[in-house]
């Protein structure tokens, strides 16, 4: 019900997966700017990267569960004359 709804809205997997490929680059760009810029230290650091890091699972699953959905709302596909080697 969940899928179906976030596919009517306009989501497709391609925009969960880009999502969760993201989401391990932000992880990473946000655990170097906690380093860099503050001053708690590695573990604060640490921290906000594993934070950001769960994203990644969870639009990858997203992006699992809608594609799965796609694939059974795609129309089965109409045999042609050409593919069939019948004469058009």
């Amino acid at each position: 019900m969940i899928v179906k709804k976030l596919h009517e809205s306009g989501l497709h997997s391609e925009h969960a997966y880009a999502a969760a490929f993201a989401s391990v680059g932000l992880s990473f760009v946000s655990w170097l700017g906690s380093v860099k810029l503050e001053q708690q230290g590695y573990a604060r650091a640490d921290r906000w990267g594993i934070f950001i890091g769960e994203w990644a699972p969870t639009f990858f699953g997203l992006g699992l569960a809608l594609s799965r959905y796609e694939e059974r709302d795609v129309p089965e596909v109409l045999e042609t004359p050409e593919a069939s080697g019948t004469p058009a």
